[in-house]
Formats: C-alpha cells, structure tokens, sequence
C-alpha cells in the first residue's frame, strides 16, 4: 500500500530551523507518511528551492520580509499566499493527491492556498495553531480593537472552519479553538512545544562564551516587541554591581537593532553578546555553558496564554529559568525549575536572576528538576502520540490500534 501524503506549509520561519515544523515531520515520516513542506527561504539560510532533508521533500519560495508595519505585513502576506498557491497547485499537479494540508500560523489564511485540493481531491485540512495572531497583531501594534484586529479575527475564524482537525499548542489555545473558534472539543488536539531529545541534548560547556567572567546568562528565542529582551537587558543592567557576569543573546529578528542601541544606553556593551541566530549546534554549546537563562516574556492577552519553547529547552539543557510569573510558563517549568518574577517588573526579574547567580547548590537542584521534567512530560517524544492521533482523526483512518489515543483537548486541564 501506497504511504499516504501530507503537506505542511508554513510561512512564519524556514524549515528545519522552524523546529516545531520539522520536529513534526519528521514523527510522520517515522510513521509512515510520506512528508512534503512548502515554506519560505530564509534570509542568510535555508535558501535552496528544494532539498531532501532525511528522507523530507522541501519546497522554499523567496519572501521578502515584513518592513514599515502594517503596510509591510500585508504586502509580505499578499506575496506569500500568491507564491503558496502557486506552488501547492504545482506540486499536487505534479505529484498527485495529497491525504492531508497541515497549515501552520501565522499567517492564519494559509489553508486558503489549499483549498482547491479540497474541492478537488477531497483533502483534508489541519490548522496547526501557534500563535493568537489577533493578540499578536495588537502586541506589536497596541491598536486594540481597531478594524484591522476584526480583519484578524475573521481570519482565524476561517481557518478554524476550514480545518477537519485543530492542533494546539497548549490548554489556553484549545480553549480558543473550541470558544471563539467555535470547534468541537473532540476535533482539537494538544502538540505541545518540547525538545527532541534524540537531538537537543546537552554538550560540553564552552567556557570561551564566558569571556573570563564566572557565570554566563543565556537567552534563546525571536526579538520582536512581544519578546521582552528589552526587560532582559534592564534586569541585566540591575546586576551592573556584580562583576561576575556575562550574557549571551541567541536570536534575531525586527528589534536586535533597538536592543544593540539599548544595551549601549544601559553601559553593559561590553557584558552582552549579541549572538545572532545559530544552528543547533551552537545553540547546544552555549546554553550548555549558561549558568541561568532568561524568559523575559511580559504580560500581554498572547504572552499569558502561550507556551514559550525557549522554556523546555533550557530545560532540556540543565539550564536553571528565571522568568516572568506567566501561567503557561508555569505549566512549562512548573515548581521547581524556574524562579518567577512579578510580570513587567524588569527590577523583581533582577532580582530574582541575582538569588539564582548567588546560589550554585539551587541551580543545580533547579537544572536536575527541569531536566527531568522535560524526560517525564515535556520532550517531544511525548506529544508525538498526539500528532499521530489528529492525522488519524483528519485522514478518517481511524487510530492505529498501536498508538495509543490521547484524550482530546476538552476534556484535559
């Protein structure tokens, strides 16, 4: 029997540095499916049109990035839906029937592109919920419920009406799914965000990364104006009276400027690296060498509700968390490893990373606590049975009778 075919297409970040994205195709090629993602080229990286990556077929197209808000969003999304549609229609034309379109947001329109396969060959759609892009359209531009925030809504409205199965990526996102997106509880799953421990695992640390100080402080993830690395770089300017210090800051996006020109303004220049963005690799090495990292994600309608990835994988790295109290990010790192700051107060996350720099024996209780949290609940290899389960219920297969099925979203905590 011929393996069955899923598309996945994702706009947001390139594959394979999307690790979501390509954490779950590769759990479908292990199970059987034959795997094709359409997404965009990066700027720097991933720039190749196709690539067979580990058995993964691979279509990028060229996307200019956003620039200048919300002008530079609609133009960037105009062209992608464009090019999306033009290459899912030649490759389901080339290749035949798809079983499944996986569509990752943001954008949320991105089944649109699909859905003449829909009509045609009866396909069946997946909406793989990341982001609220209604919260994440007012985190960036603070303008409430403006017309534009109801043009939001009714995107993802849509997408939650074409989609058989709805994946989440947390509780917060299901509920969603099944309150305004109006879905029902037995056709939304939860995939959380977890480390692939048969890849992300600690590595030997890296003491260069230090620059002669004593501890380092990590932060991984995108600077955008949601991500809080401004109130990382104030925490870190709190400690100026400790000399122990230094800061790496893995990552990139439409803020690194502002936040160069604003660790300057702080004086602390000279003990902050802005690393840019990485491969694993590297990754790996320098949050195997950070004494703490940062999730300095303020209180926001988003924030509060979304699972930060950065999170698990300091974990998965023995890293000891100081964050902000958000509620997923306490699902993430529970009790025992991460100490929680007031939300917004850059002064209490100061303090709070000051206690765990002061004290070795409670960040090695704290690294033994997230490691093992991530081996028992969070890794990746935990959501896969998930996954597995919503292409089951969205192909109509039914569930393989060696996978077992998970509870659906509704009916967990």
């Amino acid at each position: 029997m011929a393996a069955r075919r899923a598309l996945i297409i994702s706009e947001n970040a390139p594959v394979p540095s999307d690790r979501r994205v390509w954490n779950e195709a590769c759990a479908l090629r292990d199970a059987g499916w034959d795997v094709t993602i359409v997404c965009a080229m990066g700027e720097t990286r991933h720039r190749d049109p196709y690539e067979l990556l580990d058995g993964v077929a691979i279509h990028r197209y060229p996307l200019a990035p956003a620039a200048g808000g919300l002008v530079g969003y609609a133009r960037e999304y105009g062209q992608a839906l464009w090019r999306i549609r033009r290459l899912v229609r030649r490759l389901a034309r080339e290749q035949g029937r798809f079983d499944v379109v996986h569509a990752c947001n943001p954008p949320d329109f991105l089944l649109l592109a699909a859905r003449s396969l829909r009509r045609r060959d009866g396909t069946a759609m997946v909406f793989d919920h990341h982001d609220l892009v209604p919260e994440l359209y007012r985190a960036k531009f603070g303008e409430g419920r403006s017309p534009m925030h109801w043009v939001a809504r009714r995107l993802e409205r849509i997408a939650f009406r074409m989609a058989d199965v709805v994946i989440c990526t947390n509780s917060s996102y299901a509920a969603v799914a099944t309150g305004r997106g109006g879905r029902d509880p037995q056709d939304v799953f939860i995939v959380r965000n977890g480390p692939d421990l048969a890849r992300f695992t600690p590595v030997a640390p890296d003491p260069s990364w230090k620059q002669g100080k004593d501890v380092l402080v990590g932060y991984l993830g995108i600077m955008g104006a949601q991500d809080g690395v401004d109130h990382a770089l104030r925490a870190l300017a709190h400690l100026a009276g400790r000399d122990d210090w230094h800061a790496v800051l893995i990552g990139d996006g439409d803020e690194l400027p502002a936040l160069e020109a604003l660790a300057a303004e702080l004086g602390i220049a000279d003990r902050v690296t802005f690393a840019g963005w990485r491969l694993d690799d590297d990754i790996r090495s320098i949050l195997s060498t950070c004494d703490v990292a940062l999730a300095p994600d303020p209180p926001s309608p988003l924030n509060d509700v979304s699972t930060m990835i950065k999170i698990p994988e300091y974990m998965a790295m023995g890293c000891p968390v100081v964050s902000y109290d958000l509620p997923e990010s306490r699902v993430s790192a529970g009790p025992s490893a991460a100490v929680f700051a007031d939300p917004g107060d850059s002064a209490a996350l100061a303090a709070a990373l000051d206690e765990v720099l002061g004290d070795a024996d409670k960040r090695a209780a704290m690294a033994a606590a997230g490691l093992e949290a991530v081996r028992d609940r969070l890794a990746w290899q935990h959501q896969v049975p998930a996954l597995l389960a919503a292409y089951e219920r969205a192909a109509g297969g039914g569930p393989d009778p060696h996978t077992p099925r998970p509870v659906p979203a509704a009916t967990r905590s």
